[in-house]
């Protein structure tokens, strides 16, 4: 599938705001300057935005405790992040939630999450709502590979095929569960796996944007369509340690910097839209630094704004509906 000029912008310019904001949580954490938790998403970025270029304000997505790249491409307000990880009142989520529990319904943005495998779950929930009242709407539930052995995704498979949901699981191998080689941790192969089900599977390389892309067109439509569930297992590496001040003794000592080399999403991006005249270089460089001045600015924001008070602490525990 062709996508024009202006998608092509706006992928671009998806994935390396994704980019620089992990870059710059990296360094603020590194400085003592963030609190709390924080696990990064930079080098899957193609994954986040292939998919969710494909959904609207119908549609839901729920991620994992590796969120920021998904709440991004989902239309999160990057300031409002950026406030939520720096623990200020101006965040997202009030300043309560932090790095792993950005959430904005509002976008569609079911939250990240702590909980291994607490995603697959929410997103089954807003399938059967999508399905009862006919809105056309898929949800989409971001796990790692992590999660693929976990009760609660084994389940929502069942569920979201005996129940014909329009679903679809995107488990995103990066390599590692925490210190260990996915290839040590799980059992099986994801496709096999969704096969048992009864599910429809693809593999895909998550360093291309536009294979990820394709894949992810074809079982978004087939979800609209009324065809149920579908598994898409996708490949790729992650450039920084499992949580932010993981020493990573467990990689090679060269082998991010090989991967930022050889297989950058952004790079290889870069390299065809060029090499096909689709975009010119100086599109690029302009997103490059809107985006690096946009995220200088929402960072030195956060540092300076407001944090909770104690007034703040006992609001929004409890939701009436």
């Amino acid at each position: 599938m062709q996508l024009n000029r202006d998608e092509l912008m706006q992928a671009y310019q998806q994935m390396r705001t994704i980019r620089e904001f992990e870059e710059r949580v990296h360094e603020e954490f590194a400085a003592g300057n963030i609190p709390g938790f924080v696990h990064l998403y930079g080098g899957e970025e193609a994954s986040a935005v292939g998919f969710c270029m494909h959904l609207g304000k119908r549609d839901y997505i729920a991620s994992t405790h590796r969120g920021h790249g998904h709440c991004i491409a989902k239309g999160c307000d990057t300031r409002g992040m950026m406030f939520e990880i720096f623990g200020k009142k101006e965040g997202l989520c009030g300043g309560k939630g932090g790095s792993m529990h950005i959430a904005d319904l509002d976008t569609g943005m079911m939250g990240a999450n702590g909980i291994v495998g607490g995603g697959p779950p929410l997103i089954c929930g807003a399938g059967l709502m999508a399905k009862t009242l006919k809105t056309g709407g898929v949800a989409i539930a971001f796990v790692g590979d992590g999660a693929s052995n976990q009760g609660t995704t084994l389940e929502s498979y069942n569920l979201a095929k005996v129940w014909d949901l329009p679903v679809i699981f995107v488990v995103e191998d990066n390599g590692y569960g925490e210190a260990t080689a996915s290839s040590w941790a799980v059992a099986g192969t994801q496709v096999g796996r969704a096969a048992g089900f009864g599910m429809p599977a693809f593999q895909v390389d998550g360093h291309d944007f536009f294979a990820v892309h394709e894949v992810a067109r074809e079982v978004v439509q087939r979800a609209r369509d009324g065809h149920g569930p579908s598994l898409v297992h996708v490949q790729f590496a992650r450039y920084f340690g499992h949580f932010e001040g993981d020493a990573m003794t467990y990689r090679l000592s060269d082998e991010v910097a090989h991967l930022r080399a050889d297989r950058d999403c952004l790079m290889l991006f870069r390299q065809r839209v060029l090499d096909a005249a689709l975009l010119e270089a100086g599109d690029l460089d302009r997103i490059d630094q809107q985006v690096k001045s946009h995220i200088d600015q929402i960072t030195a924001e956060a540092k300076s704004g407001a944090t909770p008070t104690e007034a703040d602490l006992l609001t929004n525990v409890y939701a009436s509906y």
